[in-house]
């Protein structure tokens, strides 16, 4: 079964070289030079398997691109840069991104960790602890029960368990998720106290998110 990739790169030769040899593995790949046109094609077409986002683009940073582009639909996303140093790296994968390859890289490699990543998305039912996580239609089952998150809560759970047994800041937790970039602190932690009360945690002795004075939160599984 063929899969489909948007790929956003404005060095059309580039481009060219990545829609062809991903069309050898069986991948059908729509290829875009500006973030406008990406942008108009991902909220028109909902049939994207993964993203592959160049971040030196016009009119555009990358960053801000990847930004709208979650906002529309939550699909794996690998960024592809020249861009290789480690704060981008850093900030790319604070962002929520599936990986991050450094241009110049083998176009095989690509292909590789195109699908790992697809492999990894197939089973969208995992268990985590005491939830069943059903990615594919957003839903969070606990103790045979359906846990009724919002879109917000259900975004920030992910990004929590995503990060599990680690410390996620206030300021990961927004750009992880759509939530408006100018979102005060006191609103992510309202969101928190949401999730926590519909999962039946103790904010004074958690079992499931524990608060990190000064920086943010942990899920700890």
């Amino acid at each position: 079964m063929n899969r489909n990739i948007l790929l956003v790169e404005d060095d059309l030769q580039m481009q060219k070289l990545i829609v062809d040899y991903l069309k050898d593995y069986n991948f059908n790949c729509a290829a875009f030079s500006h973030p406008k046109n990406a942008i108009k094609e991902f909220e028109q077409n909902s049939l994207y398997d993964l993203i592959i986002l160049d971040l030196m683009l016009p009119d555009m940073d990358g960053f801000d691109l990847f930004k709208k582009l979650k906002q529309i639909k939550e699909v794996p996303i690998i960024i592809s840069s020249a861009r290789g140093d480690i704060g981008n790296k850093i900030h790319g994968f604070e962002l929520g991104a599936d990986d991050y390859l450094s241009k110049p890289y083998e176009p095989r490699e690509l292909v590789l960790r195109i699908e790992h990543i697809l492999k990894k998305e197939k089973s969208s039912k995992s268990k985590v602890g005491d939830f069943v996580i059903d990615r594919e239609n957003r839903t969070v089952i606990m103790d045979e029960y359906n846990i009724d998150f919002t879109k917000i809560e259900f975004e920030i759970f992910m990004f929590l368990i995503k990060n599990i047994n680690k410390i996620s800041s206030r300021e990961q937790i927004l750009n992880a998720t759509s939530l408006d970039e100018n979102t005060k602190n006191r609103t992510i932690d309202m969101h928190i106290s949401n999730i926590r009360y519909k999962i039946g945690d103790d904010s004074k002795m958690p079992k499931y998110i524990k608060s990190v004075w000064g920086i943010g939160y942990k899920f700890v599984g």
